[in-house]
């Protein structure tokens, strides 16, 4: 991991009346864009070479003569033969006093032993949890739910062992930041889709031997976008900007079909993939809100105490709840989430309510940048 000193000697050498906010062109870049010119921000997104043209046309900012955002929410665009190139120009970030938001095309892209070893610019958030959302690691979330006595699924160790519905949890072998999951209900079940997939080059079977199998909890998903503030003196440090949930095919594809059609499938339709393609906005039952602020604080406390500093700005907890109202914890994403765009510009009721005015995570994350400057308290957020 980069010594902290390395990365406060480089903010030092940052111009803070020209701080510029700068991420990754892809999964939540918009969102934290938007926030940012919302702000006051000048922004950067950083492309690869031929994924570049909706940032750097469709969603390029105009600014008026008074430069004022008229269009758009991107300053600036780099493009790059791949992302990983991010790590040659690490100095043209410091020189043009870029702060970075980590999201999980950086991490999965330039990957994270260079995230933590290589990339020496300012970051906003909690670099050295980063780690523990690569499934599977030695203190990986589930690692840090257990520690912290949070709820998640019932982990099964053996696939003989299966006599309920659990889901299987892979990476795809194809799609590299995609899932391989699949469900089943019994160890014959379990091995006639594995050996499907496996047929169809859908996962690998180095990842079937490392997957992860675990109780399939039945009930709707709530991915809670939630902000913690290091800064914040005078009222509560943590907060929650949104709820969201997700689009995934050819998931959602197969809810929609009757269950004599799903039958009717050929092999390579007949078991759904996991691929998000989007999210939509949601809320919560009232009565619900404060179990899951409970979780929200126990997480923020177990982070305090095996990662310290512990979590700064946006991290997402993702749960499923049960008929009997209990949520379990399926996977935490230690930064800004991968659904916020769905408030973006116009902010989700809980933000929008708890500021006074349209709250997305790309918002909060710039005014916690914007507060941290004018409280000189900038140190406090960055790693």
């Amino acid at each position: 991991m980069i010594d902290r000193s390395v990365i406060l000697e480089k903010l030092g050498q940052y111009d803070l009346n020209r701080l510029k906010i700068g991420a990754i062109a892809s999964h939540s870049a918009l969102d934290v864009c938007d926030g940012a010119v919302d702000e006051g921000f000048h922004t950067v997104a950083f492309a690869q070479k031929g994924r570049e043209k909706t940032y750097a046309e469709y969603f390029r900012a105009q600014r008026d003569s008074s430069g004022t955002v008229i269009r758009g929410m991107v300053d600036e665009i780099v493009v790059m033969d791949k992302f990983r190139d991010i790590l040659n120009i690490q100095n043209k970030l410091i020189e043009d006093n870029i702060l970075f938001i980590p999201n999980r095309s950086f991490t999965s892209y330039v990957g994270i032993d260079a995230v933590e070893d290589e990339f020496a610019v300012p970051m906003v958030g909690s670099r050295n949890l980063l780690r523990s959302e690569e499934r599977g690691g030695e203190q990986d979330y589930y690692w840090i739910l257990e520690k912290a006595g949070l709820p998640f699924p019932e982990k099964i160790e053996n696939p003989r062992d299966i006599n309920e519905l659990v889901i299987v949890k892979m990476p795809h072998k194809i799609k590299k930041l995609e899932r391989g999951f699949f469900t089943a209900a019994s160890y014959g079940e379990y091995r006639k889709k594995a050996e499907s997939l496996l047929k169809q080059n859908v996962i690998t079977q180095d990842a079937l031997d490392n997957a992860r199998i675990e109780r399939y909890v039945i009930g709707p998903v709530f991915n809670f976008d939630f902000f913690y503030s290091p800064i914040e003196k005078e009222m509560s440090k943590l907060e929650i900007i949104g709820i969201d949930w997700r689009f995934e095919t050819s998931l959602d594809g197969h809810v929609r079909l009757p269950a004599p059609q799903q039958m009717t499938l050929p092999e390579h339709q007949l078991v759904p993939e996991y691929t998000v393609t989007g999210h939509n906005s949601a809320t919560l039952r009232e009565s619900l809100l404060e179990k899951v602020f409970k979780l929200a604080e126990t997480y923020v406390k177990a982070t305090q105490e095996y990662y310290s500093p512990g979590i700064i700005g946006p991290f997402c907890l993702q749960t499923t709840v049960d008929k009997d109202l209990n949520f379990y914890i399926y996977d935490v994403a230690p930064r800004v989430g991968g659904g916020t765009n769905v408030h973006m510009s116009v902010g989700h009721p809980y933000g929008n309510a708890l500021w006074r005015k349209p709250m997305s995570t790309g918002r909060r994350l710039a005014m916690e940048i914007r507060r941290a400057v004018e409280a000189d308290k900038l140190e406090d957020i960055v790693t």
